[in-house]
């Protein structure tokens, strides 16, 4: 990035930013395009060109393009990256983001130019409920390209919902290292271990009896039929999935006691309810973050 280049022609100009009492141009590439922009706005945003405008500048430059003689600084984005980080820039109302893909090559450029505004702004946006909900292995992987912990720390519960060895290919994870990959499936790995031995039946801290499954000498030890029929399906859930909500909701324990195919187990799943909540209390409370 230089200032007091000359150029051959005029070039195209951003019908968004052609101000006349604009006093600079910034120069994009692909294609190359004057946008007419106002020093003290951009100094006031970003120290980066606070710092480069009180940079002495050579006064036998003639500086900036034909007709203008403004001052030209030639940047690396394209028109429309540059057409964006402006818009966020500027008093403004904020441009429309409509997918995360359009988020990276922004706030890339925001970093670059240190617009700590519309960092906040897009870190923000990033992190909405809607992307969360949605794309939490996306976010991760954005969030994480770009170092924001607390950010890549958010979206790393959410990614716990989501099966991540099978969920569809996400071309951010291109630009994370491998050690921050390892972190994410790491909270995986050793939550799902861990919530696993909670609802091992051989560390039940109590035994939940059915009136018929444990009514005989041989079956009245051990747990009702439908607890070992929930234990082995929970387990495969968790190993994909380890949050607690899904095997803990009454659909997924009544499938286990259709399974058992014992007519009185469902007596026993309501009277050990509050015990089955503590278990969930204790999957809920192992970590869940990078």
């Amino acid at each position: 990035m230089g200032i007091g280049q000359r150029f051959p022609e005029r070039l195209n100009i951003s019908s968004e930013f052609n101000s006349e009492d604009a006093d600079l141009i910034l120069l994009s590439r692909d294609p190359p395009t004057e946008f007419h922009v106002h020093s003290v706005i951009l100094k006031t945003a970003s120290p980066f060109f606070h710092d480069m405008f009180t940079l002495p500048q050579d006064p036998t430059i003639d500086a900036g393009c034909l007709k203008s003689r403004k001052p030209v600084v030639p940047v690396t984005e394209s028109r429309d990256i540059l057409l964006m980080l402006l818009c966020f820039v500027y008093p403004i109302p904020d441009p429309e983001i409509h997918s995360l893909e359009e988020v990276p090559p922004v706030l890339d450029a925001a970093i670059k130019y240190d617009f700590s505004g519309t960092i906040t702004t897009l870190r923000r946006l990033l992190t909405s409920p809607h992307h969360l909900l949605q794309s939490p292995i996306k976010v991760y992987a954005i969030a994480s390209r770009f170092d924001l912990d607390e950010d890549a720390q958010t979206a790393s519960s959410h990614t716990l919902r989501h099966n991540l060895l099978d969920s569809p290919l996400c071309e951010d994870l291109k630009y994370i290292s491998a050690w921050q990959y390892h972190r994410l499936l790491e909270l995986h790995q050793t939550r799902s271990r861990h919530a696993q031995e909670i609802i091992d039946a051989k560390n039940c801290p109590v035994e939940i009896k059915c009136i018929q499954c444990n009514s005989s000498f041989f079956t009245s030890e051990g747990q009702p039929r439908w607890y070992y029929r929930w234990e082995v399906d929970a387990k495969a859930e968790l190993a994909l999935r380890p949050i607690s909500e899904t095997i803990f909701s009454m659909e997924f324990i009544g499938k286990a006691v259709k399974k058992a195919d014992c007519v009185r187990c469902s007596d026993s799943v309501f009277k050990c309810w509050p015990w089955l909540m503590e278990m969930k209390k204790k999957i809920d409370e192992l970590p869940q973050t990078v």
